[in-house]
């Protein structure tokens, strides 16, 4: 209603129509009303809401490289001594080396070295040989020679060339006698066996490719030049090649501290044999000795327990020489 004396303009409002008609104030905090969506934490960083921000988010190169790198390669471990060649290092080896005339690539010489009496020597012998002579810095001689006492000098050796287990059969002599070495790992050992083996007219010796000393320079020098003429086979697999003896008609006999007989009371001097040598300390291996058809001992009078490799295979076949000849 209007009041008397005032204009419908003048009129105050109801409380109802005005609480209604007024605008709400929105408190510190409040989320405005209508559809207002929060914000993600990655959408305040980026600015972009929801589908907007994942077109138009940057490729992660990062994963991309990861999905497409090639798949890991084992790691390949440098081992200095399996890359050095085999050389004879030192003055007075190499110098008897080239006396010995070992079949060698190229005498090195280290850069400035002192030219002293020995190393002039190996210069003028491996000048009449017509062997190529180089000189190297010294770090290039240590890896070259396994960081050995080189002394400034070293004589690369060619390859040896080994014969084959078969051509070795067939070319012995009958009866034949044929030494195999049984894991013995010092190359000085094998020259001395080989240049026993050549005394006593043996027709090969054999050696294993893994566990066994190879025909090295050091084996070369130790053999005195008998590795020259003594045909020497190397095998994958020694238990194999004593049953290829065995077809052609061998006897196999072992050689151990611990044998079942001794040497002297042994009766196959006179048939073609295969003599393996056992090591020093180990002796014959389980398979090797399960195939020999006799495996013996040389008797001693003293309280050393075992010979030597190469000395106990020179007293064998020393012996079966001398029965041989009677």
């Amino acid at each position: 209603m209007v009041r008397p004396g005032k204009s419908r303009k003048d009129q105050p409002k109801s409380k109802e129509r005005s609480r209604s008609k007024e605008r709400p104030r929105a408190s510190e905090g409040a989320k405005p009303a209508g559809k207002y969506k929060a914000k993600s934490k990655d959408e305040k960083k980026s600015g972009f809401k929801g589908k907007d921000r994942e077109i138009s988010r940057k490729p992660n190169f990062r994963e991309e490289r990861r999905e497409n790198r090639r798949p890991d390669r084992p790691e390949k471990r440098f081992d200095r001594k399996q890359s050095a060649q085999d050389a004879v290092a030192g003055k007075n080896s190499v110098v008897e080396a080239l006396r010995a005339k070992i079949p060698a690539k190229e005498l090195v010489v280290a850069i400035k070295v002192e030219l002293d009496e020995k190393i002039s020597e190996a210069i003028r012998l491996a000048k009449n040989s017509d062997l190529p002579i180089k000189e190297l810095p010294r770090r290039a001689l240590d890896e070259l020679t396994g960081n050995a006492n080189h002394q400034g000098i070293a004589l690369v050796i060619k390859p040896f060339n080994y014969s084959e287990f078969d051509q070795v059969i067939a070319k012995a002599k009958k009866p034949m006698m044929l030494i195999g070495l049984d894991g013995i790992t010092d190359p000085h050992n094998l020259g001395a066996v080989v240049r026993s083996a050549a005394a006593f007219s043996a027709d090969g010796v054999v050696i294993p490719e893994r566990r066994n000393a190879s025909m090295t320079g050091s084996a070369w020098k130790a053999s005195a030049g008998a590795a020259a003429r003594m045909p020497i086979a190397q095998v994958t697999n020694l238990v194999r090649s004593i049953e290829d003896a065995k077809k052609a008609g061998c006897f196999v006999i072992g050689l151990d501290a611990d044998g079942d007989s001794e040497l002297s009371k042994m009766n196959l001097a006179n048939e073609s044999i295969y003599i393996i040598v056992g090591s020093e300390g180990k002796g014959l291996s389980r398979l090797v000795r399960e195939k020999c058809d006799l495996v013996v001992s040389i008797a001693m009078q003293s309280n050393v327990e075992s010979l030597n490799a190469s000395v106990a295979t020179a007293i064998t076949m020393h012996w079966v020489a001398t029965e041989r000849a009677k």
